[in-house]
């Protein structure tokens, strides 16, 4: 089958688009380069795809003639592309422009299609708010404008199946890490601090927030699961990710431990809109998608070691 991924440039949607590869799937991989973070990591993921034959086009969803990658001979979209996380950088512009506005034009696309393929939308849990722990039939509470955006994205997109004008789903992911992920989330930024020597930034209350920390690779299992479970995922939204929860500060040790060294931390003031807990929730995904992420904390970071020193 034919699929398009957003973001393939991306963190998560890079590791994507070479699953669905090795899936033997042909893949139209866009991304638009944006100056988020430092575009050279971008490059690096897309000279690996490139050397699965996965060509990443430089093609931004907001702006761009999306006709020649939006075709009817696509069974699916995976939506990776967003403005991510919770910045004091990213004006709530920034936000509605890349989440919600080229969520709409990459709708737009579809829509004018007579044979349409399935959507599934890449959400996140800060669409739950402050404490994500709920099930997705349970009402969200965004605290920030990623969340907010994510949200109306996520939205938009179900609005298309509930008028029947295409068949789609929505993916809500928690606390994904591993290999190629970004400079500035948590794990790439410790191991960065770690090994260089440098004091890593921890917000005021951090260092007790919970998370549901998941393996990217279990996140993408969950997300190719979709691919044959059309039907039972129309219309759907699913929670991504472990239900194992850690504290930041053992996150912190964690590391710590994998580089055998102590790493010097320096307390900032708290971040608004930063999330106290998430657990995810997967009863659902398990029942309906033969969900079972497995990888346990320790083995993820050593993989992400690995990663950061082969690649920096």
């Amino acid at each position: 089958m034919k699929v398009l991924v957003t973001g393939a440039a991306g963190f998560i949607g890079s590791h994507a688009s070479e699953r669905l590869a090795d899936l033997g799937h042909e893949v139209v991989a866009i991304d638009n380069f944006s100056n988020y973070y430092d575009i050279s990591l971008k490059r690096l993921n897309a000279d690996a795809l490139a050397e699965k034959g996965i060509l990443v086009r430089d093609i931004d969803l907001r702006f761009d003639d999306l006709s020649e990658e939006i075709t009817e001979d696509l069974s699916h979209i995976f939506h990776f592309a967003a403005q991510p996380g919770i910045s004091a950088a990213s004006s709530f512009k920034d936000y509605k422009s890349n989440n919600v506005e080229a969520t709409q034009r990459l709708l737009d696309a579809v829509e004018v299609l007579d044979k349409k393929p399935f959507f599934v939308n890449i959400a996140t849990s800060s669409i739950y708010g402050l404490v994500a722990t709920l099930t997705e039939d349970q009402a969200p509470l965004p605290a920030s404008w990623y969340g907010v955006t994510k949200l109306a994205a996520e939205q938009l997109v179900l609005a298309y199946s509930r008028r029947n004008l295409l068949q789609s789903c929505s993916l809500r992911l928690y606390s994904v890490y591993g290999p190629r992920e970004r400079p500035d989330k948590l794990y790439t930024r410790l191991i960065d601090c770690g090994l260089n020597n440098k004091p890593f930034p921890l917000y005021e209350g951090s260092s007790e927030h919970l998370r549901s920390f998941t393996y990217v690779q279990d996140i993408i299992d969950g997300v190719v699961s979709v691919i044959g479970k059309e039907s039972v995922c129309n219309g759907e939204i699913f929670n991504l990710g472990t239900e194992e929860e850690n504290t930041t500060a053992h996150g912190i040790a964690t590391v710590e431990e994998i580089l055998q060294k102590k790493i010097a931390i320096d307390h900032k003031p708290a971040r608004p809109g930063d999330q106290s807990r998430t657990k995810a929730n997967i009863d659902k995904a398990r029942k309906l998608l033969g969900y079972n992420p497995q990888t346990r904390l320790k083995d993820g970071l050593e993989a992400q070691v690995t990663w950061f020193k082969n690649t920096f």
